[in-house]
């Protein structure tokens, strides 16, 4: 599977002159490590997580002199948490209608304060230092908050997606490496189809390191229908994505198992219009719940004093 990892600007660092950032984002993966604007948190040993996101926006608080707003994207609890956090510590949750409006000029604010970009550099240095848990749970983050504010289909997404794949195969998490690329496939055959073979053919290359006889008849089935597509519109120009259509066929045909001549719900995304509600942009990403008020993990009162972290 092939997706540099390899930094094209050094100098890119992040805007410290941006104006004061006032929503912050924060990420809790399911095995709890914590990422609090694209930085991965020292938990210390049984930290919380949310104790220490708290600490960590109260010190942003602090520094502005103001309250802040936050964006916790939180997977151990499949929620989606908003606060409001003031210099003296204390915090509540709030409502999605009480947060920030959201929009271009606000997305473009607080992505001049913390790049996105700055956001990969980080993770590649991970990678290249083969801290490849810490890699993965700073991509992850990223694009989830990225989808979050921008959609699946933006192009920043897409990317950040892209790298969460690449990470999960040299992590040897072929299935998870496998569903990500696929999104990615799936999503540029529906918005670029021009663009889209090297993301089959990365799709392509986690399939081919699966073992489970169900998963490898359904994505391969979905991966077949994507080169078949670009095969139709005279977009296979590179031999090694002709012989990746043919093992994907031969692969199925070893297994027994026929392709559908019919369209499946999957096919028939690829086909959908943008915007289209008839099928989910990124079906496999895991629902969240609805924000709500008075979740207690990240309610803390005045003159709680915050702790350090990093």
């Amino acid at each position: 599977m092939n997706h540099s990892l390899t930094p094209r600007d050094k100098g890119n660092l992040p805007v410290l002159g941006a104006p004061p950032l006032i929503r912050l984002d924060a990420y809790v993966a399911e095995d709890g490590s914590t990422v609090v604007n694209g930085h991965l948190l020292d938990m210390g040993g049984t930290r919380p997580p949310n104790e220490a996101i708290l600490d960590a926006v109260a010190m942003f608080a602090r520094t502005l002199g103001a309250p802040v707003a936050a964006t916790v994207i939180d997977r151990t609890a499949q929620q989606v948490a908003r606060l409001r956090v003031h210099p003296d510590g204390s915090s509540r949750t709030i409502g999605e209608e009480e947060d920030l409006p959201p929009g271009h000029e606000r997305t473009a604010a607080e992505e001049e304060a913390f790049p996105p970009l700055a956001r990969v550099e980080r993770i590649i240095q991970h990678a290249q230092r083969e801290e490849l848990h810490a890699a993965f749970v700073l991509a992850s983050a990223l694009r989830e908050h990225l989808t979050l504010r921008r959609g699946a289909e933006d192009e920043l997404s897409l990317e950040a997606r892209a790298i969460e794949a690449y990470l999960a195969y040299l992590r040897g998490d072929y299935m998870l490496s496998t569903v990500l690329a696929l999104t990615v496939a799936r999503i540029r055959c529906r918005t670029d189809l021009n663009r889209a073979a090297p993301d089959v053919a990365r799709a392509t290359a986690a399939w081919q390191r699966l073992w489970d006889e169900g998963q490898v008849a359904t994505r391969g089935q979905e991966l077949l229908r994507m080169w078949e597509r670009l095969s139709a519109a005279g977009l296979l120009q590179e031999p090694s994505h002709h012989a990746m259509a043919q093992a994907v066929r031969g692969r199925l045909a070893q297994g027994g198992r026929s392709v559908p001549q019919r369209p499946a719900p999957a096919a028939a995304a690829l086909t959908a219009a943008p915007g289209s509600a008839a099928e989910p942009v990124a079906p496999e990403d895991k629902p969240l719940k609805p924000t709500r008020r008075g979740l207690r993990r990240f309610t803390r009162r005045a003159g709680r004093s915050p702790g350090p972290s990093s």
